[in-house]
């Protein structure tokens, strides 16, 4: 999420003074644009060193912890929005900690590659694990511990209660709201506890 229309079209999901939380916040670059921006407040986690000392140097609060130990230090609806973006498909347990974040936040965002994206199909139809822009390592050294599509969120955020309230995929820094699992590389949802 570094490439700036990106984080924008992400921005713009969050209202105006929210209180975030943002798991996997990387550098802290959407938590500084949002408080920037947006008149936001909140907080980053992450657990790289070099992140986390980024965020700092940002004036970005962050907190280092590792997602997979939960996020038992926050209470229940603590924060307006918490981004989760490009860190589902890294989490042994997505299950678990989508739900955490239905619970810590009044509203969710997240995002992951898309892999039901039409070049991704191609590669698979030609015998080979998909290498992209967006998934740029071969499958044997991929950070990636799940991959998934649009419409496996979808199931996914129904299996557990979660009501989406918007969804897009990302495609070159623009939105693609018309057929955004086949067309395009980023999928993004905003969704609540319903």
């Amino acid at each position: 999420m570094s490439e700036r229309k990106d984080i924008e079209l992400i921005a713009d999901l969050v209202p105006v003074g929210s209180r975030v939380l943002d798991l996997g916040c990387g550098t802290g670059e959407l938590l500084a644009h949002l408080r920037d921006r947006r008149q936001c407040t909140g907080y980053g986690i992450e657990i790289d060193d070099a992140n986390v000392l980024a965020c700092t140097q940002k004036g970005v609060d962050v907190i280092q912890l590792n997602l997979e130990d939960g996020l038992a230090i926050f209470e229940d609806q603590s924060f307006d929005v918490v981004l989760q973006l490009d860190t589902l498909q890294h989490l042994r347990n997505t299950e678990r900690m989508l739900k955490e974040t239905a619970r810590v936040g009044r509203v969710g965002i997240v995002s992951f590659p898309n892999f039901a994206h039409w070049p991704n199909r191609v590669q698979i139809a030609a015998g080979r694990m998909p290498v992209t822009r967006v998934l740029p390592y071969q499958w044997y050294d991929t950070p990636n511990i799940r991959v998934g599509t649009f419409k496996d969120f979808e199931v996914l955020a129904g299996k557990n209660g979660l009501r989406v309230q918007e969804s897009f995929g990302i495609q070159d820094g623009r939105a693609v709201r018309t057929l955004p699992n086949l067309r395009a590389s980023v999928a993004v949802f905003k969704f609540d506890r319903g």
